[in-house]
């Protein structure tokens, strides 16, 4: 599955890149996998602080179990926050997987909470969506399973230390099919001075 990450233009890395959400059986391979990570840790950084630290998990079962946790979880939490319970149905769903049966979860974790933490987190994660894509795979972030994937429990079966923090899940995989990206509206400028 190794493939060079210098496969298409910044341009068409970022337009181009979408949130997939059907993939194959494939496994993602371990050198694919560093490639990954190592243009994650790219990103910018407050203060040159560094402050993620990753979890990878390709076990089926885990995933199984991880994705249950998080739909019962999430279906608790949404249920206060959204009226519109149609949306969350698919939660209740038992053959519903949140990872969509993804191979891989990639979980970029802050290991502090300083000010600008959880942000480099986001930035680390883009890259590794970006490369990613750059080398013909998908990803999507799992917002869904960030709550669980931060329980006490849960965190430890994972090895994240208790004071860090689950930011960012990120599944990554071979599409089913063409990923297409989808439309987006136009920049809202509120000053331009």
């Amino acid at each position: 599955m190794s493939q060079s990450i210098d496969t298409m233009t910044i341009r068409d890395a970022i337009y181009g890149r979408c949130s997939v959400r059907s993939y194959t059986s494939e496994r993602i391979d371990q050198p694919t996998l560093h490639t990954l990570l190592a243009a994650a840790v790219r990103a910018p950084t407050a203060m040159h602080g560094e402050p993620w630290q990753f979890a990878i998990v390709q076990d089926a079962e885990l995933l199984k179990r991880l994705s249950d946790r998080a739909k019962e979880l999430f279906s608790a939490e949404a249920a206060h926050l959204h009226p519109d319970q149609h949306s969350l149905a698919v939660f209740t769903q038992p053959s519903f997987n949140v990872f969509y049966d993804a191979g891989t979860l990639v979980v970029i974790c802050a290991k502090n909470t300083g000010h600008f933490a959880l942000a480099d987190c986001w930035l680390a994660a883009q890259n590794l969506m970006l490369a990613a894509h750059g080398m013909g795979l998908g990803t999507c972030v799992i917002g869904s399973a960030a709550s669980a994937l931060n329980l006490p429990d849960v965190k430890l079966e994972l090895g994240i230390p208790p004071a860090t923090t689950a930011v960012a899940p990120i599944i990554v995989g071979k599409p089913r099919g063409e990923a297409l990206a989808s439309a987006r509206n136009e920049p809202q400028v509120l000053a331009w001075r």
